[in-house]
């Protein structure tokens, strides 16, 4: 993933190539760091680049694989006239579990799935304290005729594929410490593209036009040919990559926190429901039924989740969340004495910047726009694909042919006069601080890198 061409470099035997004091423009030095840095990145990046978009690819299909791993328990066998009351189909399924606990009845939109009513506090079951992490045991009843279809042990509503598949993608299956792999990627990736982005740029559009800089130019399987179909890739995939990076450093450990603290403080975070607690009266509350009805009234009419009352203080708690454009997310409160709503949130209500982060999440997770979105983000992974093995390509090209080792590159950071290297200092210093893995890679690199040249040269005296 480098685009290493000689063009604009000086020669290896001149001095500027060799010598650490020969002064040096600082743009073609900042031009050499820019290559040696995508260079080396590149080759170390690249492997676990794969591995995420090979998983990234996968997951984007995991409603079709759910639906083909467990369609006996996620559709009826046959769709009736009318179907059965939503109290008797969860009564069905706390049959099954007489000691759990009721946390939610999830009602579909679509009329052929069937109903998922969740159940927590069962023994076997890991509870992190977080319903995206949590296990929970959700039975599916045939809405039609008020029969359990199966069961399974879900996190957040997804199945046992669908977490494995996302936790693989995340981390490889292997908790926290495998989750610094996808940190090292989403990191490392917006530096890569830019660089790259630039190294492409820079002059090309004098040389070839537009044309030139969005559409290969070269032909056959020599560097010249390569790196103009690496480079041109690269422009098309720019805005998806950097997309992909920054939606996914919000699930990152440590550049999570920097981007949860940024998100909280534009007021980015889905706003929660403001559900007051209720006054108990004398009656019964109202049914379960009689809360979607009162949801449907409401104008709720993508998939329903229900949350009946914990206590007798609290209401019930109706959201609607249905994938796809347009985004309908409205959230009410009701009161089930007196079948009343105490509180609403629509998705008007959610600040802009709110807004562009649940967009931008469900983009990244395909699906934001349903089969469109599916194929345009396994596109954008089978492309990375692409530029990783022609970057690959172009390195292998380059190596060395002979015994006589490459030019040693100059001590560039000392070249560049201070007006340039005390802004790239800062900039490189707070890019560490927000994103740490990067930070401690990038040092890791540097300190490797001098190691490495230091030895050279101390070889070649």
């Amino acid at each position: 993933m480098t685009t290493t061409d000689t063009t604009d470099a000086p020669p290896p035997s001149t001095p500027e190539a060799t010598s650490g004091t020969t002064s040096l423009r600082p743009t073609a030095a900042l031009w050499q760091l820019a290559r040696r840095v995508h260079f080396l990145a590149g080759l170390l990046v690249a492997p676990f680049l794969t591995v995420l978009a090979l998983t990234g690819m996968i997951y984007a299909f995991t409603p079709q694989i759910n639906d083909l791993l467990y369609g006996d328990v996620l559709y009826v066998d046959e769709q009736a006239e009318s179907s059965r009351p939503l109290s008797e189909q969860v009564d069905a399924a706390v049959n099954e579990h007489p000691d759990a606990k009721l946390s939610s009845v999830i009602v579909p939109e679509d009329p052929e799935r069937t109903t998922q009513v969740v159940l927590t506090g069962l023994p076997g079951l890991e509870d992190t304290g977080s319903r995206f992490s949590s296990e929970s045991m959700t039975v599916y009843v045939d809405p039609y005729t008020g029969e359990v279809a199966g069961e399974l042990v879900t996190v957040n509503n997804r199945p046992p594929a669908q977490v494995w598949l996302r936790e693989l993608h995340g981390n490889l299956n292997l908790g926290d410490p495998g989750r610094l792999y996808s940190e090292f990627v989403a990191s490392w990736l917006p530096i890569l593209v830019l660089g790259g982005l630039v190294l492409w740029l820079r002059g090309r559009r004098k040389r070839t036009g537009l044309r030139g800089v969005v559409l290969p130019t070269g032909s056959g399987s020599g560097r010249a040919g390569v790196r103009s179909w690496h480079g041109a890739l690269g422009v098309w995939l720019t805005v998806g990559l950097l997309a992909i990076s920054v939606t996914g450093l919000t699930w990152s450990n440590y550049a999570g926190e920097r981007v949860d603290a940024v998100v909280t403080a534009l007021d980015g975070k889905r706003p929660r429901l403001p559900a007051p607690d209720v006054t108990a009266a004398a009656g019964a509350p109202v049914s379960i039924d009689r809360a979607v009805a009162i949801a449907r009234s409401e104008g709720l009419t993508g998939e329903l989740t229900i949350q009946p009352p914990s206590e007798t203080t609290a209401p019930y708690e109706v959201d609607e969340s249905s994938d796809g454009l347009p985004i309908r997310a409205t959230s009410i409160a009701i009161d089930p004495y007196e079948e009343k709503i105490t509180a609403r949130q629509g998705w008007e209500d959610y600040p802009l910047p709110a807004k562009l982060t649940t967009l931008g999440i469900q983009a990244h997770s395909g699906t934001l726009l349903g089969l469109a979105n599916q194929i345009a983000m396994a596109t954008l992974a089978l492309g990375a694909l692409v530029m990783l093995v022609l970057g690959y390509r172009m390195w292998w090209l380059r190596r060395p042919t002979t015994r006589t080792a490459a030019p040693i590159p100059a001590r560039l950071l000392r070249r560049l006069p201070m007006r340039v290297l005390v802004p790239l200092v800062v900039v490189t210093v707070a890019l560490g601080w927000a994103m740490p893995v990067f930070g401690v890679t990038l040092a890791g690199f540097v300190l490797a890198d001098t190691a490495y040249q230091a030895v050279r040269r101390t070889s070649a005296v």
